[in-house]
């Protein structure tokens, strides 16, 4: 039988925020989305910005369900059905509010250097997006 699962361990500078099995993640890498299930061969990719997606395994503890996140560089590694994510930055969506992903958008237009200006307006735009979606709030 097939396995139905894969760890993912999600780490920034600051925190580890993911430990956890997912049945399926969808990560953002710096040329275009990539997807992994179960029992995929080893990978190891620069990512990018934009929405990690990670469907949640059912455990003990509950259902499983979604959760997103914002990353914004870092390096994905997959082995031995262990995902490693070292992202840059990672910002969980239930935590950002229509106005945080506005003043993000504000601040980008304010960046001097161009591809970091881009690089700030990419993720503005993804902040924003996923804002909207989840509902935030004003």
């Amino acid at each position: 039988m097939a396995k139905k699962s894969f760890r993912c361990k999600l780490v920034t500078p600051n925190a580890a925020l993911i430990n956890d099995p997912v049945t399926y993640a969808s990560v953002p890498a710096w040329d275009g989305l990539i997807g992994f299930l179960p029992g995929r061969a080893a990978f190891l990719g620069r990512l990018g910005v934009g929405e990690l997606r990670l469907e949640m395994a059912d455990t003990e503890k509950g259902q499983g369900g979604s959760r997103s996140f914002v990353l914004d560089g870092g390096f994905v590694r997959m082995a031995d059905d262990v995902m490693t994510i070292l992202a840059e930055r990672a910002i969980p969506v239930e935590s950002i509010s229509i106005s945080d992903a506005e003043a993000e958008s504000r601040a980008a237009e304010n960046v001097k250097d161009p591809a970091e200006r881009t690089k700030a307006q990419n993720r503005a735009r993804v902040m924003t997006r996923l804002a909207r979606e989840s509902g935030g709030k004003i």
